[in-house]
């Protein structure tokens, strides 16, 4: 679903997408196919992942049906030799590159203690290092196109210290891209070349998002970020740099109102996920306000007691520990890994596989199908130390649970 329509300013040029083979990243290349661009489908995905869809050659295959050209190229960003490769094979094919897309990037949303180095130096290569590592390489090329542009998929640099502490491993890797921004944007003035970057205001349907809470229904479509990218790349590279942009806001500044096409579920357009690194509007937070609940922890855990079955069990596998702050302070568990599960006060009698952390006038609520663990997380109104994807696993469990809650 595209709001934006094809107006053919990128026909003829030639986009280098790295990660380009699924998501954010092929929306992009899909948008600019429409108008006869060339795209060079920078990205690992030769073969076909077993949980993941797409490879370069299917990208490929979309593009060209599109109208575009397409040469797929197999690249890990991490490797300048394979990167380098790559863009000599866009200069044999296509004569040169206009704009470069970062979009590839790996995510860990782990604490400090929780990131082992081998998962921090691949956030680091890939985003920070992959980043500048292509950006340096297509310079010469974009030095000599007229319409050239750097557009990096990341954050604006938001020093609130809320999202350093949740994952400071993967807040530097992301911010390191968009430091890029800020240096490169100056630095290549003189030649013409628009440096900006782009990042959703709300969570999108990605396999990382799938893969993370296992729900898209708060999130929206790919196309959203495609549409204002498109709408980016194709300005004045001469006069439109430095710009670290929100997608909603590009759309909305094209003309469009109305973004409701662009949810996964139209129903939840009020209730869309925030994205990482963009604080929560304060409309938002009085809307979570009025919904916490005073809650009676012990009433609850009864009422989870009397739900629980082998089945949740099965499905689960996992073990909760909820340090509860505030008025009904306490420490509680769920253990739906042995048995056929327990909860009730006090810690697990095995290690947790996650703690989580917040005040009691959440708790409820969340517990209720009110405020989302997901939602919570983002918003900063719970803390999560362990596994995070098996602490996401409690929204599935809650949405059993709700109609008894």
């Amino acid at each position: 679903m595209s709001l934006v329509a094809n107006t053919g300013k990128l026909a003829g040029r030639t986009l280098f997408i790295t990660g380009a083979s699924r998501g954010i990243g092929k929306a992009i290349a899909l948008k600019a196919a429409k108008d006869g661009a060339n795209v060079v489908i920078a990205a690992k995905t030769a073969e076909p992942h077993p949980k993941l869809p797409g490879t370069i050659y299917t990208a490929a295959e979309e593009i060209e049906a599109l109208g575009g050209k397409a040469l797929p190229c197999i690249v890990d960003v991490r490797d300048e030799k394979q990167v380098q490769n790559a863009i000599d094979e866009a200069v044999k094919k296509f004569n040169g590159i206009d704009i470069l897309v970062n979009n590839a990037s790996a995510i860990s949303l782990t604490g400090t203690a929780q990131t082992d180095m081998k998962r921090y130096d691949l956030m680091h290569n890939i985003n920070t290092r992959g980043t500048f590592l292509a950006s340096k390489l297509c310079l010469p090329l974009l030095k000599n196109s007229d319409h050239a542009h750097i557009l990096n998929l990341s954050p604006p640099l938001n020093m609130n210290p809320y999202w350093f502490s949740i994952h400071v491993a993967y807040t530097m890797a992301k911010y390191g891209m968009s430091m890029c921004v800020l240096g490169m944007s100056e630095e290549f003035k003189s030649f013409n070349i628009g440096v900006n970057a782009l990042w959703p205001k709300t969570a999108i349907a990605t396999a990382a998002i799938e893969m993370l809470t296992g729900d898209t229904s708060t999130s929206r479509k790919p196309e959203i970020v495609s549409d204002a990218a498109y709408i980016m790349l194709s300005q004045d590279p001469k006069k439109y740099t430095g710009n670290f942009a929100i997608d909603e806001d590009v759309l909305k500044e094209h003309g469009i109102k109305d973004l409701t096409p662009y949810a996964c579920d139209p129903s939840n357009i009020d209730n869309l996920l925030p994205d990482f690194f963009l604080d929560v509007p304060a409309k938002f937070k009085e809307q979570v306000k009025k919904n916490e609940s005073k809650g009676e922890i012990p009433e609850l855990f009864a009422t989870i007691s009397k739900v629980i079955t082998p089945e949740l069990v099965k499905k689960t596998q996992a073990i909760y520990q909820f340090n509860v702050k505030g008025k009904e302070e306490g420490v509680w568990h769920i253990d739906l890994k042995n048995g056929d599960g327990t909860c009730g006060q006090g810690e697990p009698k095995n290690p947790p596989d996650a703690t989580l952390t917040m005040d009691s006038t959440n708790f409820a609520e969340m517990f209720a199908g009110k405020l989302k663990p997901t939602t919570a997380f983002m918003m900063g109104k719970l803390k999560i130390n362990g596994d995070l994807q098996k602490a996401m696993k409690l929204e599935k469990m809650m949405k059993s649970l709700k109609t008894k809650i």
